[in-house]
């Protein structure tokens, strides 16, 4: 059974409530976090409640960091199993939510269609509870075949996926959007550049699909590897640099883990 904690208080999932009048609900105001747990271990925990602290702060948000800590730690505590993840919430009304939840899994490689996307300037890097336009996006994706979304300005420059940054490898060098080009500061994007040495350039989508690889990065994705762009394929996936990546990053959570516990 998944649980939930709201402001601490710890119920089932499908037990727990939140009035309709909170505005993260009516408005989509408010900001969140989600978290992999390894073993019940929350990775990377200092870095996501930081990012959250600057969301809302962006945002004009109160956020009190050592409570959602609190709620956390108390919420693992109770669960007699752990899934391998937690969403982390705070909305305008208030409300500090905590939910344990499974997250999703995907095949080996994934196809990606590009949608035009234009980014808010005044949420940049806030991750905001107002996901409308990111799923959306993830729809229209869908609609045209694709797995997800490739988020492309009106100008033709590639800025990442709905929920997740996107790499590539051209000319033997791998690549990615830089953040300047309005794209969110992903905590999985910071442990790629940790243990590879990454190009930050801005990217047109002719050239990612000329790219010899792709992959996404996210907490729920980890790398996972794009065999194709709209209708341009990029050959074998994973390739060679994204499974080198991948057994990086891997090894880095094993040893930030094993210093954590």
């Amino acid at each position: 059974m998944l649980l939930a904690s709201i402001d601490g208080t710890i119920t089932p999932v499908s037990e727990a409530t939140i009035p309709v009048t909170d505005e993260g609900l009516i408005r989509g105001d408010g900001v969140f976090e989600v978290v992999r747990l390894h073993d019940g271990v929350p990775y990377a925990l200092d870095e996501h409640l930081e990012r959250m602290e600057r969301s809302a702060d962006t945002s004009l948000l109160p956020f009190d960091a050592a409570a959602t800590r609190a709620d956390l730690e108390a919420l693992l505590a109770a669960a007699e199993a752990t899934p391998d993840g937690v969403r982390l919430m705070q909305t305008r009304g208030g409300r500090r939510i905590a939910i344990l939840e499974e997250l999703p899994s995907y095949p080996p490689s994934i196809a990606l269609a590009s949608v035009t996307y234009a980014p808010t300037r005044v949420l940049d890097g806030v991750k905001t509870l107002s996901y409308g336009a990111n799923m959306l996006c993830s729809r229209l994706a869908r609609e045209q075949g694709a797995d997800e979304a490739l988020l492309v300005t009106p100008h033709g420059r590639v800025l990442e996926a709905p929920t997740s940054s996107i790499f590539y490898v051209a000319g033997g060098r791998l690549c990615t959007p830089p953040l300047t080009d309005h794209i969110l500061d992903s905590i999985t994007r910071r442990k790629v550049l940790a243990v590879a040495e990454v190009d930050e350039r801005p990217t047109t989508l002719d050239e990612i699909k000329a790219a010899d690889e792709a992959f996404l990065a996210s907490t729920a994705r980890d790398a996972l590897a794009v065999h194709a762009i709209d209708d341009v394929r990029l050959g074998d996936a994973p390739g060679p640099v994204t499974r080198d990546v991948a057994a990086k990053v891997a090894a880095l959570v094993a040893r930030e883990l094993a210093a954590a516990r």
